[in-house]
């Protein structure tokens, strides 16, 4: 094992990465002369014509949906990767505007710095450091970049009707050492009637327990008076209460403080007839499992199932509550769905599924996650981290033989869809030490 990365490489990174930071690639779905926006176009574009003149052969889908650079020659190895981010929030929240990338506290800050821009290109560097050894590779290694990843995954669902999958590949989009297991996704609406008692927004991304939810109606004086009872934060005007919560991604959902369920909990007994807010209130309350709701689900490999009530919209029109599901890699998901249509039915709503993503699992012991594991160890001297099972979604599971490698460490402050999302030299570094090894033992002749 020999060291690879150098201080030059660690720069280089930087200045690209500040470059993809700089297009503000978050989906529109108004688009119209392209599939996500047409910023998310422009960080595809610029993204390839940079890895063309690293010496890339590039494709873009002539629709837009994904694009791919490729190098050397052999079986398909798959650097899946995505360059979609979620919505900044309130820009005045952050220290730093999320779009221009700025460097201070011995980090790089902006919107994409961890989640995904950042490890896509410090996966490439590693691979830049290998290759500048003058070693040759006996894989075609393909970066496959994807631009629908926080919402619906258009874009890889299209690449894979149109190109082929990888004999094997990672997606460095999670932790270290690597996610032999993902859990199933389920993304769902529970609809119902409008009413006009008041008025309730929560919620901006499915993916995102939400930070912000909003009352407006003739009962804030009851409101207000239920929040300070149970403790809650919170601010309000003669017509108005919003609620704050804490953002975190809907995998990590129980340690996220979930806006919506806690503007629930003052509001369900103010307005005893509403089932949804009985249901949002005073039956799931805080809780970020699913046990309230429909009993306890969970299995050896992957432990609990997480559930995140991540939208919610109540007026004179509808009822939608949209909940992203992180669902055991062993259950059946119609077993699940009937629980939460029985679930809907009690409380006088509709389920809706919104989104699916069938469980990963690759074995402990086939070459791939070993040898990932192997160059992970060596290179971090952390020798006690076992694969892990996450209720992450990345692109590893459109392709049989991936998984998830990287690229946050244990000890990395992870700010995934959060305020001042950045991410420090030295685990960038670290990352990129990583990468390098594991290409190094997986795809060039020695």
């Amino acid at each position: 094992m020999g060291k690879f990365i150098t201080k030059a490489h660690l720069d280089d990174a930087l200045d690209t990465l500040s470059t993809l930071i700089s297009y503000p690639s978050v989906l529109d779905e108004e688009a119209t002369t392209t599939p996500f926006g047409q910023d998310i176009q422009d960080c595809l574009e610029v993204t390839l014509d940079f890895f063309k003149k690293e010496g890339f052969e590039t494709f873009i889908d002539p629709d837009g949906y994904y694009g791919y650079a490729e190098i050397g020659e052999g079986d398909l190895f798959a650097v899946l990767c995505h360059l979609d981010v979620v919505p900044a929030g309130d820009p005045s929240k952050w220290s730093v505007d999320p779009f221009k990338a700025e460097i201070k506290n011995d980090a790089i800050y902006g919107r994409g710095t961890q989640d995904n821009k950042g490890p896509a290109i410090a996966s490439y560097y590693g691979l830049k450091a290998v290759l500048d050894k003058g070693y040759q590779l006996k894989h075609k290694i393909r970066y496959i970049f994807g631009t629908d990843e926080e919402n619906l995954w258009r874009c890889m669902n299209k690449y894979c009707e149109e190109q082929p999958v990888a004999k094997m590949g990672f997606a460095p989009d999670s932790k270290f050492p690597l996610n032999f297991a993902e859990k199933g996704l389920l993304q769902f609406n529970l609809k119902g009637r409008g009413q006009t008692d008041f008025v309730l927004e929560g919620g901006k991304a499915l993916n995102v327990v939400p930070e912000l939810a909003t009352y407006q109606g003739t009962k804030v004086a009851d409101v207000v008076s239920e929040l300070e009872t149970l403790g809650y934060k919170f601010e309000s005007n003669t017509s108005t209460v919003k609620v704050f919560g804490k953002a975190t991604h809907s995998k990590d959902a129980p340690i996220g403080i979930n806006a919506i369920t806690r503007l629930a909990e003052a509001l369900h007994s103010l307005y005893p007839d509403n089932k949804a807010l009985e249901l949002l209130g005073g039956v799931i309350k805080g809780d970020a499992n699913g046990v309230s709701a429909i009993g306890e689900v969970k299995d050896e490999p992957s432990g609990l199932m997480t559930m995140n009530i991540a939208k919610v919209t109540m007026n004179a029109d509808e009822t939608t509550i949209s909940v992203d599901i992180r669902y055991p890699v062993t259950l059946e998901k119609e077993d699940l769905v009937a629980k939460l249509e029985t679930l809907a039915t009690k409380y006088d709503l509709v389920y809706e599924e919104y989104d699916y993503l069938a469980p990963l699992y690759v074995p402990v012991d086939s070459e791939l996650v070993s040898t990932l594991l192997a160059a992970y160890r060596d290179v971090s001297g952390d020798t006690e981290s076992a694969p892990i099972a996450s209720g992450g979604a990345t692109y590893a599971r459109t392709m049989p033989n991936c998984v998830a490698f990287g690229a946050m460490f244990e000890d990395t402050v992870e700010l995934f869809h959060q305020i001042d999302e950045c991410w420090t030299f030295n685990d960038m570094e670290r990352a990129m030490d990583v990468y390098a090894e594991a290409f190094y033992r997986l795809c060039v002749t020695k």
